[in-house]
């Protein structure tokens, strides 16, 4: 390895900001590994009980928000954006027609983790043709990582009242990803809150998952209930959840800052298997190996068939009243899972006028 002291650090710093755009992220930043106020905030989240059943995010102790706990010697993160907004039709339009189904729009391409884990192999090995070997580790939301503090910190942007990274040039509508490292880099100034006394997020949420600016129940969040949650949704919630079948965007549809993202360059973020046009009915007759195929290398195929099914089954549920909404549940009435087959009778019971 180059001995660190003939390193030029603030052009390798820029080179890797232009590397990095070259590779397709939009936005590249460097920060440190100090995330003590981060390390208040998450205490607070755990100690109300908003992770509810993702233990995951106590598990790994202080791991989580202090780095070099998790990849020693590390000293500097650098943290990456990409855009996934497809270029599509308003997604209003999807959840203004109850019998259509709608699928959060990250989750319409391909899985973006193994995409952004190569490209951010490819960039640690730019970095290794120009200083030499070094310590490093790549991170997209595969470990305990700080991703969206993190962003905040290398000026990717702020973390809007919806929890979610805001950018102003580009809102929310993006991926990030992280490489950990040990060469001492300059860092970047963090963002500013630009959020103001806005409550759009916060007032249209359809669960009132956002309790208080910056705190987000996840027990009460769709996108909880529809890809964390294990077993069954919560009858107080179900009716909630409109045709909402895999997560929500609704927080980031109506948020202002929204309306200058601009559509994904990446191919693979494209929609797949008509997931931005399929109706309820046409995703509930999928057996368990037309799911398996059609989520081939899908974000949605983490959740599995039968949480599928429970899914479209509440959708189904609050879709207008129709002999083929209907039947559709009828068809799989006789399904051996007490768990799927429990929300189809609540389906069946809506449609019968009862609750």
């Amino acid at each position: 390895m180059e001995p660190q002291s003939t390193i030029d650090f603030n052009q390798l710093a820029l080179n890797i900001k232009a590397w990095g755009k070259a590779l397709g992220f939009q936005k590249v930043g460097i920060t440190d590994t100090d995330l003590h106020d981060a390390e208040r905030h998450l205490d607070h989240w755990l100690g109300n009980g908003f992770h509810g059943e993702m233990a995951f995010m106590h598990q790994h102790g202080s791991k989580r928000t202090r780095p070099a706990e998790l990849v020693p010697g590390t000293v500097r993160i650098i943290s990456v954006r990409m855009d996934y907004l497809p270029d599509e039709t308003d997604p209003a339009a999807i959840l203004d027609d109850p019998s259509r189904a709608f699928v959060s729009r990250y989750a319409l391409g391909r899985d973006y983790h193994k995409l952004l884990r190569k490209r951010l192999q490819r960039l640690a090995d730019l970095i290794v043709a120009e200083a030499g070997p070094f310590g490093y580790r790549a991170f997209v939301d595969s470990a305990p990582v700080m991703e969206k503090a993190i962003a905040q910190k290398a000026g990717l942007g702020w973390i809007g009242k919806h929890s979610n990274l805001l950018d102003r040039t580009a809102g929310s509508w993006f991926f990030l990803g992280e490489l950990y490292t040990d060469l001492p880099l300059p860092v970047d100034h963090p963002v500013t809150d630009h959020c103001g006394n806005c409550r759009a997020c916060i007032d249209c949420c359809p669960t009132q998952a956002i309790v208080a600016p910056y705190q987000v129940d996840a027990r009460l969040c769709i996108s909880y209930l529809t890809i964390e949650l294990k077993g069954a949704i919560p009858h107080a919630l179900r009716s909630l959840l409109g045709n909402r079948i895999y997560g929500c965007d609704d927080c980031q549809q109506v948020c202002p800052w929204n309306r200058f993202a601009t559509a994904t360059p990446e191919q693979d973020f494209m929609p797949r298997h008509g997931l931005d046009t399929a109706t309820l009915c046409e995703l509930f007759a999928w057996d368990e190996d037309t799911f398996l195929a059609r989520t081939q290398g899908s974000a949605i195929r983490r959740i599995g068939y039968q949480r599928w099914l429970r899914n479209i089954a509440v959708a189904l549920g609050n879709a207008t009243s129709s002999a083929s909404a209907v039947a559709a549940l009828q068809a799989r009435r006789d399904i051996d899972d007490p768990l799927v087959g429990e929300h189809i009778e609540w389906a069946l019971r809506r449609h019968e006028g009862h609750s």
